[in-house]
């Protein structure tokens, strides 16, 4: 009977270890991710963590992360990139081999996307017309955009479609008809692959921030930009310690993540926030990166301005609407700003202070003798010593 006591308590406490282990382990699977029916994810190319946060070539870049959310313990998979483009769409590495040119037949988002009735687009900058699944040409460079080597969309007369040069993003944000997951590919200057970390943020101040302003991402959206893999001689985890940032509403502000995240999980992310409930490859066991949603005890303000942009002639004005949303109890007065007016116009805040929240109507006026031009303004709200900024875009025309 003594043994069988014995038996009996190891196998309890056992039973009881495994259980723990499992609970820890589902809440990291399953840890919640908001709805949303925009994601936008964003690569960038072959720059370390070091290089990137806290530097002063990337200016938008650490203004998002300290107003967000910033992954410090994320890892790349492999080196070169094209097997972390897959395994952020398939879970999987595929290849390691950047001249791959096989269809890839391996389970994908797309696959899942479809039939979950989700839509979607790649929008791949520099891509030479729409459809294009060929080889790198210019500044595009194929093994960047992963899509165009899934055969649900080579295969496909109309998922061909939703391969479109990024010029077709700013108009499909303007006319409200960005599909529900997007992803896009700045090319090979833009993304720091073969240009400076400098020429890669000022691309993405010009071209995300009227993204992140917009009335529709502003609802639900989720935005993560990320980069594919560290430099060649960081090997840690398979592909390096990279940057990664995550955007939206419903993130917990200027907040810190240190649990140890890879592609698969951006992808089990992205996937669980559009409603998905299965998961190809690695990404069906992957932790999501839901530590970086729902409330936060910190006091902080999220600063928004609407439209992004407006189009003036000489000789007359353009209101914006900026609005701060307090979170974490926040309660002081927030004092508002804006930089990079012409230096023939004038601006002016209608309060120019808020209490904790509410908003304010920014009115630019240009003289006649305002030269014609397209100008990026930063709106600045700062309260003690926590400053917001959103960019928007002033146009002026004869």
């Amino acid at each position: 009977m003594e043994i069988v006591r014995r038996l009996s308590a190891r196998v309890a406490i056992k039973f009881l270890y495994a259980t723990v282990m499992l609970c820890f382990f589902s809440a990291g699977i399953f840890a919640q991710v908001p709805q949303s029916q925009h994601v936008v994810i964003l690569v960038e190319e072959n720059h370390s963590y070091s290089s990137v946060i806290g530097s002063s070539s990337m200016p938008y870049l650490n203004s998002l992360a300290n107003q967000y959310g910033l992954a410090t313990n994320y890892y790349a998979n492999t080196h070169p990139s094209i097997g972390n483009y897959f395994m952020m769409t398939t879970g999987q590495i595929v290849t390691n081999n950047d001249g791959y040119s096989q269809v890839v037949t391996a389970d994908n988002i797309v696959r899942h996307l479809l039939s979950a009735g989700k839509t979607w687009k790649a929008y791949a900058e520099s891509l030479p017309s729409v459809g294009y699944i060929g080889g790198d040409t210019g500044n595009y460079i194929k093994h960047h955009n992963p899509f165009a080597y899934f055969s649900d969309v080579v295969n496909s007369s109309g998922e061909k479609l939703n391969l479109v040069p990024f010029t077709q993003f700013s108009a499909d944000l303007q006319n409200n008809q960005l599909p529900q997951y997007s992803f896009i590919v700045p090319n090979r200057c833009n993304d720091a692959h073969d240009c400076s970390l400098a020429t890669a943020d000022s691309w993405l101040k010009t071209n995300i921030a009227p993204l992140l302003s917009s009335a529709a991402f502003q609802q639900d959206g989720i935005f993560i930009i990320l980069f594919d893999e560290s430099t060649s001689s960081d090997t840690a985890n398979g592909g390096g310690h990279v940057a990664t940032v995550v955007v939206s509403p419903k993130s917990k502000p200027a907040y810190r993540s240190s649990t140890l995240y890879q592609h698969q999980s951006v992808l089990r992310t992205a996937m669980m926030a559009l409603g998905l409930t299965s998961f190809p490859g690695a990404a069906s066991t992957a932790p999501s990166m839901g530590d970086f949603f729902g409330s936060s005890t910190t006091a902080n303000f999220a600063l928004s301005a609407s439209p992004a942009s407006v189009t003036i002639t000489r000789g007359s004005g353009a209101s914006y609407n900026v609005t701060v949303t307090p979170s974490g109890g926040f309660s002081g007065n927030v004092a508002l700003s804006v930089s990079g007016v012409p230096a023939h116009c004038t601006a002016s805040f209608s309060p120019p202070t808020l209490a904790s929240s509410g908003s304010s109507a920014l009115k630019v006026t240009a003289s006649k003798s305002q030269k014609s031009g397209t100008f990026p303004l930063t709106i600045t709200g700062s309260s003690g010593g926590l400053t917001r900024s959103v960019s928007v875009s002033l146009t002026i025309v004869r």
